[in-house]
């Protein structure tokens, strides 16, 4: 009899009865034309859908200000959300669960994707220093900050229009959520601003308001503390990480998916001396994570109880079988970065084999 493995366990995430603990993360394809889901969205998802699978949509886009590139999924308009659910039709016609990544990239934009040409919004009005290609930010007001707060809960009330299972809270690589919580980026004087409260404040506002709307058992979070995404670093992560996951055990969220303090902005793996330990015992939910780990590591993460379910991305992008491989240790298939993010509806999307294909 083969040894069990950690994996391929069952797993009850609140109300969902996961098959596995291997999670296809949020990945932008950028296939999504004039910022609508495509039906070729259909086949993508259905391909790496497994029955009591979860699957997270790539970053999807609250608002007309939350742009922030070419082709990525909008959850604003109507348009959108009847795009979406045939999509999210084939993943439950499979037997799989469906949570849709809500995003605002704040001033990780142009002010080409921006209505009326203007400057993107953020927490600061500071540029950043290394990409030139982002037009320089304008500081939200304190009264303009309730207002992207409702457009957060409106996009997830179209999510569950849409059909979704859930929500997930993109709070994480450097976007709006990220330039309110880490010390570098934030240098508001308001109450939002200063303190690691302060700084808090707008992010666990989002969550409450979205728990409002759908409830707290159909809403995840995303956060990466440890990470220095788009110039947006925390001068004390460890207290970031550990304040957030302490406050959102107050909302009752269903997970915390959290970005390991390795995975760099490159997408290559560095040693840190940061530690996910003191998240994963203050956080009483499902617990997370993400940042470049393979079998062998996804393995060992769950069976030593330091996660309960692993977030799978570029390999879960080529190996739509994915489970299925890990399950029979079987070899897996290179994903191709120089084309992670064409717009082609086929190459470097749907073409990549299943086990059966090459036997």
């Amino acid at each position: 009899m083969s040894s069990i493995i950690p994996l391929l366990t069952p797993y009850k995430m609140a109300n969902f009865n996961l098959s596995h603990r291997i999670v296809m993360s949020a990945l932008t394809r950028q296939r999504s034309y004039n910022d609508v889901p495509q039906p070729h969205a259909i086949l993508y998802y259905s391909q790496r859908t497994t029955k009591g699978g979860l699957l997270i949509t790539e970053a999807t886009v609250i608002s007309e200000t939350g742009r922030g590139s070419r082709d990525t999924p909008g959850i604003w308009k109507k348009e959108q959300i009847e795009a979406w659910k045939p999509i999210v039709d084939a993943v439950h016609a499979k037997g799989g669960f469906f949570f849709c990544q809500l995003w605002h990239v704040g001033r990780i934009s142009n002010a080409d994707f921006q209505p009326n040409g203007q400057a993107p919004i953020s927490s600061t009005g500071k540029p950043l220093s290394e990409f030139a290609e982002f037009t320089p930010p304008r500081r939200l007001q304190t009264d303009e900050i309730p207002q992207i707060i409702n457009d957060f809960r409106i996009a997830a009330r179209n999510a569950m229009e849409a059909g979704f299972d859930g929500v997930e809270i993109h709070g994480a690589h450097g976007y709006l959520i990220d330039q309110f919580m880490k010390d570098s980026v934030n240098d508001r004087t308001d109450e939002y601003g200063g303190s690691l409260e302060n700084r808090c404040r707008f992010p666990l506002q989002v969550v409450e308001a979205i728990v409002d709307e759908i409830g707290a058992d159909k809403v995840g979070i995303r956060l990466s503390p440890f990470t220095d995404f788009y110039e947006s670093e925390d001068s004390n992560p460890n207290a970031l990480g550990f304040y957030m996951a302490k406050s959102l055990n107050k909302c009752g969220i269903v997970y915390c998916d959290i970005v390991e303090p390795r995975l760099k902005m490159d997408l290559d793996i560095i040693e840190t001396p940061y530690s996910l330990v003191p998240m994963r015992k203050a956080f009483k939910g499902t617990f997370m994570v993400a940042g470049g780990y393979d079998r062998e590591d996804g393995n060992k993460a769950v069976k030593e109880n330091c996660a309960d379910v692993i977030a799978y991305g570029r390999l879960f992008l080529a190996n739509p079988d994915l489970p299925k491989r890990f399950e029979l240790d079987a070899p897996l298939n290179k994903y191709h970065r120089e084309i992670f993010y064409t717009n082609d509806p086929v190459i470097g999307y749907t073409d990549y084999h299943f086990l059966q294909d090459t036997s």
